[in-house]
Formats: C-alpha cells, structure tokens, sequence
C-alpha cells in the first residue's frame, strides 16, 4: 500500500510504498509498472531537489525514454540505472538520511535487478518518512519496525539460601 506525503515547506507530493511492490509487480504487470514506478521516483526527486534547492534531476521523462525504448540497445538503460542510483544517494544526503551504498546497489544490478529496486524504494521511503508529512486529513504512514534488537531483560537472579555456620 502506497501513502501519500506533501514535501515540508513544498506543495510537491511523494508516495512511500512498498518496497516488495517495486520489485514485484513489474513481473506480473510485465515490466509495465517498473516503468511508472521510474517515471514517479524521478519525478519525485526532481521534485525535492527543487524544493530543497538541489538539482536532483530535470526531465524525469528522459529517464523513462532511456529505460524504454532506449533499454533496446541497452546502454541508455545502463545510464539511467546509474544515474537514478546516484540521485537517490544524493537525495539521502540531502535529506540527512543514510544513502543507499552503491557497491550493493551495483551488485543487485547484475544479481537480481528487482533487489535494486525494492533496495532504492527503502532508502526512498527512509527519506519521504523524514522530509515529508501526511497530507492535510489524510492518515500518517505506520512506522516502520524499530531497527534496534528487543532490548535483554535482566534476569531476576534467584534468592540466595543464607548459609548456616558450620559448627
């Protein structure tokens, strides 16, 4: 399930979503929602970069051309990949949050590609959970799980016997 956030300070809007979405449903829609999730994380970061006075990205379209047709003849594709990864570092930096590091992104790359993707959706939506709010009567996004261990109790010790003196 996608949830709807407004940018601080911004009128611009960003979606934190799923990330098993993101790696998922492009094989079952066949490739079609990998399409508009690229489109809408460009689009996105396009977005926040102007808000926040960084560039982050221009024509979200481009990017989406690279990946199709361009994926075709692969290299456009190649590019944009890259690029797309090193606009979400940037806008992990931006944000203050921890960027997605680009050796396991480069790795999932050439492993599993629907890792990279649900990789950049997580780092997205780290971001959007600190740079943006519910909008106006809208329903803030559950918190996602506490990243620390439960914390140990300590054991209550058994009492002690007292010890008689040996006589």
């Amino acid at each position: 399930m996608a949830y709807e956030l407004q940018l601080k300070n911004s009128q611009e809007r960003v979606k934190i979503r799923s990330p098993w979405a993101a790696a998922l449903l492009p094989i079952v829609t066949l490739g079609i929602y990998h399409l508009v999730w690229w489109y809408r994380i460009n689009r996105e970061m396009r977005d926040y970069g102007r808000a926040k006075g960084y560039d982050l990205g221009q024509n979200p379209t481009n990017s989406l051309l690279a990946l199709f047709p361009g994926g075709l003849i692969i290299v456009p594709a190649l590019i944009s990949y890259w690029r797309g990864t090193k606009r979400v570092q940037g806008a992990a930096r931006v944000g203050g949050t921890e960027p997605p590091n680009g050796w396991i992104a480069l790795i999932l790359f050439f492993v599993i590609s629907l890792g990279l993707w649900g990789y950049l959706q997580v780092s997205l939506n780290d971001l959007w959970r600190s740079e943006a709010e519910p909008l106006p009567g809208g329903e803030p996004p559950p918190e996602p799980p506490d990243k620390m261990p439960p914390r140990h109790e300590p054991e209550q010790s058994p009492q002690t016997e007292q010890q008689q003196p040996n006589s």
